[in-house]
């Protein structure tokens, strides 16, 4: 694994032992994390299958500069910052976004092509507004800590396990999330949930593989599968997981039909 800072942003990568295949992968993680939520399984997992690897922390992210002055940073601010790590691959990379990352793949992909992109827990191209409303109605309690987390407090360590698993996970492990969970952005989660929607017939033209968890309660599956709808393919549901995919014990199952589907694009 290395990790380097750019001028502007970290950058996780895993390389195959052997040559890399020639389309490289591009995750691009959610709100309150950054891309170590793609370390410990995913970045791994595709470098054995012989991708290059890389996870990237938009601005204000991770190890990514602007973390004083969050709030500042809109979701354009963080397609650009995809459309710079793109400009610096060899090729153009299959993009992989998960919840807030999937809904700015979305908006990179408006005004850009790719070999492909998945949807994991994305946020729909209808915005937030739906999730919100279901949360504070079903698990007022989480909406309300979230919310504190969002604006610079701490949330508590069950918070997160709720938030972001339906299954076991360890102690250690959930210590280690939480130590890295961070505040987001208010601006751009504003834009989330009013002022930067998708164009979804420009999206239309980049091959999207769309996946969601039964027990995620950030975005339920019913929002996964509008999102689906909205782009004419089918929407994959992985039963008894929750928001964090690429986290949860089982997350192998969406790994590899990640990986069958990039193997049907190459083909």
């Amino acid at each position: 694994m290395s990790s380097s800072q750019s001028e502007t942003n970290e950058v996780l990568t895993r390389l195959p032992a052997g040559k890399a295949k020639a389309t490289p992968l591009l995750f691009i993680h959610g709100a309150y994390a950054a891309a170590w939520c793609w370390e410990d399984h995913f970045l791994p997992f595709f470098a054995e299958a012989g991708y290059a690897a890389h996870a990237l922390s938009l601005s204000g992210h991770g190890g990514s500069p602007g973390r004083r002055h969050l709030d500042s940073f809109s979701i354009a601010d963080y397609v650009r910052d995809v459309a710079k790590m793109v400009d610096s691959l060899p090729a153009p990379p299959v993009l992989i976004g998960h919840s807030m990352g999937g809904f700015v793949v979305q908006k990179y992909l408006e005004d850009h092509l790719a070999p492909g992109a998945v949807l994991m827990c994305a946020v729909p191209p209808q915005g937030l507004m739906s999730a919100a409303l279901g949360l504070m109605f079903t698990k007022p309690s989480l909406m309300k800590d979230m919310n504190n987390l969002m604006s610079g407090g701490k949330s508590s360590i069950e918070t997160l396990r709720e938030a972001l698993f339906a299954q076991e996970v360890s102690l250690d492990d959930l210590k280690r999330y939480y130590k890295n969970s961070q505040s987001e952005s208010h601006r751009a989660i504003w834009d989330m949930s009013l002022f930067a929607m998708p164009r979804t017939h420009r999206i239309k033209r980049t091959p999207l593989l769309v996946q969601g968890a039964e027990f995620d309660h950030l975005i339920p599956a019913s929002l996964v599968e509008m999102t689906a709808r909205s782009y004419g393919v089918e929407a994959h549901i992985f039963p008894a997981m929750g928001h964090g995919l690429m986290l949860e014990k089982d997350w192998r199952k969406p790994a590899r039909q990640i990986l069958d589907w990039l193997k049907e694009l190459d083909s």
